[in-house]
């Protein structure tokens, strides 16, 4: 599972310094904002808004903006909307499983985005369910290597209830049932291993290895996808070898 996890820990390390960080800061405002609304706003009584607000301050996103995103998420200051998640289903190029995210004020709009990104680039729309039973809701956490090794990891998390740790190159990837994410994301902390990001995501049970060709597609794809500002994550289950990654990126 570690080849979709590798390819987007280092497109959002590059987001941060290109074009699309905007709407990089726009998404992670947004899932701030959320769950203030959903568990108050403080974040020692509420894991999930600590870890938005952790994954922004990572991102450099600025502390007043995080400040007024809590605020007007638990209704303490105006200008909130009302967000709801919707997951969309359907195939990318090379029969590529996809989940899209999204969160949104605004589900007509939101659907047409997804659609005609889908459409665009060799996809195409799934009935629910068609697609997620090939994915598994999981904790993710990223590590930094900065001189630990696996074992290092490993040994703070194993009792958390990490079930594996992966070698993404720079970074590790705790994979943990998702129930379990605050408990081994505190785990870390309390070993005094920092960690990038803590994430419920959805990994993929089977995975599809792509040559260049059909890397170069999907990854199109997502990209599409993600342009969208409705649209907060996409899952996919891709598996690209490092050599393939390499000449996608050359």
């Amino acid at each position: 599972m570690s080849g979709h996890s590798k390819w987007a820990t280092t497109k959002h390390k590059k987001a941060v310094i290109d074009a699309k960080r905007g709407k990089l800061f726009a998404k992670l405002i947004k899932n701030i904002e959320v769950a203030a609304r959903m568990g108050g706003a403080d974040p020692d009584g509420n894991p999930t808004l600590y870890d938005a607000i952790q994954k922004a301050k990572k991102q450099s996103v600025p502390n007043k903006n995080i400040d007024s995103a809590v605020k007007r998420g638990a209704g303490l200051e105006a200008g909130g909307a009302e967000y709801e998640t919707i997951m969309y289903e359907g195939y990318g190029p090379n029969g590529v499983a996809v989940l899209i995210e999204c969160l949104t004020d605004n589900r007509n709009r939101a659907a047409s985005d997804v659609r005609v990104a889908m459409t665009r680039n060799g996809g195409s729309m799934a009935d629910p369910g068609s697609v997620s039973y090939l994915f598994n809701r999981k904790g993710v956490v990223i590590v930094p290597k900065n001189g630990l090794s696996e074992d290092d990891v490993l040994g703070a998390v194993l009792e958390a209830g990490a079930e594996e740790v992966n070698d993404l190159g720079e970074s590790f990837e705790v994979v943990s049932e998702a129930t379990d994410l605050v408990e081994v994301r505190t785990a870390l902390v309390e070993a005094g291993i920092d960690y990038d990001s803590a994430d419920s995501s959805f990994l993929p049970s089977v995975q599809v290895p792509l040559e260049e060709e059909g890397a170069r597609k999907i990854f199109k794809l997502i990209d599409a996808l993600e342009d969208s500002d409705d649209v907060q994550n996409v899952y996919a289950n891709f598996d690209v070898s490092d050599d393939v990654m390499a000449k996608v990126d050359a």
